[in-house]
């Protein structure tokens, strides 16, 4: 059944269900409802309209289907507050889909490192490179100012 469902899920064919819910993991945020999942979909789709998942690895087992998948797109449009950049993604992404009785997507968990789309943004940098050093000390003195009090404490 859950080929099936996978099938479906791929083709276009499938709709998530009344109770729907869809979660994004690295941003610790909930989507309730088909409303809700579909106010997720248009914010990403405006963000990267030119998106393209490309489907890395499918496991399928009796209550789940999981997709590795890999998101590519040009962030020319506002998310999560950051105004379009210009630049392109490319983010290993983990999806976990849960169906309901009547075999529409009820859930959508997903999973993928947020410091690489932000990376890839141009907003965040490593700590360890200068550029990052630089960033940390300006945008968090006393974090800073702590550790190297703390380091010289254990010295």
């Amino acid at each position: 059944m859950a080929d099936t469902r996978l099938v479906k899920k791929c083709n276009g064919e499938s709709t998530f269900g009344e109770n729907a819910h869809y979660q994004d993991e690295a941003w610790g945020d909930s989507y309730l409802g088909r409303d809700g999942v579909r106010s997720y979909y248009e914010q990403l789709m405006a963000a990267l309209p030119d998106l393209e998942i490309q489907v890395q690895q499918q496991h399928v087992t009796d209550d789940n289907v999981l997709l590795e998948v890999l998101i590519c797109g040009t962030h020319l449009g506002r998310w999560r507050g950051l105004p379009a950049t210009g630049q392109r993604v490319e983010v290993p992404l983990c999806a976990v889909y849960t169906f309901d009785s009547g075999d529409r997507l009820a859930g959508e968990r997903i999973y993928y490192d947020r410091a690489t789309v932000l990376r890839q943004l141009g907003v965040f940098r490593e700590p360890q490179t200068l550029l990052g050093r630089v960033g940390l000390l300006a945008t968090h003195p006393l974090t800073i100012a702590r550790a190297l009090f703390r380091s010289l404490l254990t010295s």
